[in-house]
């Protein structure tokens, strides 16, 4: 796997990063309720679903934010000096539906000391996932723990 040497201060502000992008179908749907057990019928039963507001199955929310994560990671170097810490503020302002096209825009958002590890810092990333009509179907802030190059 190729890697990269980026250090905490080797990160920029509003520094961003667009990823390719990834059709939804009908399988990523069913493939998701099977895997997470969720079968609510919003997301698997097309008549049902057409007595709703979207008329039509919606992929799962965290499939969203996974299918987005994968689309991250592929062509990414590993950075052997960082690591995600967590996920803060997910969102999902709009569904995705099978035949939607999703790809990821990543914005460095904020950057700041780690106040409990000196030797490292707290990169937050902003990932906006946007449907095919520019649409923001998730939202959410990557924390990353990034070691500080000489400390």
């Amino acid at each position: 796997m190729k890697t990269v040497e980026k250090f905490f201060e080797d990160f920029e502000m509003g520094e961003t990063r667009s990823t390719s992008a990834r059709t939804i179908t009908e399988t990523d749907i069913v493939m998701h309720a099977m895997h997470s057990g969720d079968w609510m019928p919003h997301h698997v039963d097309a008549e049902f679903c057409k007595t709703q507001p979207f008329k039509k199955p919606i992929l799962h929310g965290n499939a969203t934010f996974s299918i987005a994560t994968g689309l991250c990671l592929q062509g990414e170097p590993l950075n052997p000096h960082g690591m995600t810490y967590g996920y803060n503020k997910v969102r999902y302002p709009n569904p995705v539906f099978a035949g939607d096209t999703i790809k990821v825009e990543v914005t460095v958002v904020s950057k700041q000391d780690d106040p409990k590890r000196p030797a490292h810092g707290i990169i937050i990333e902003g990932k906006t996932t946007t449907n095919q009509k520019g649409e923001c179907v998730c939202y959410a802030e990557h924390v990353l723990y990034v070691e500080k190059r000489n400390v």
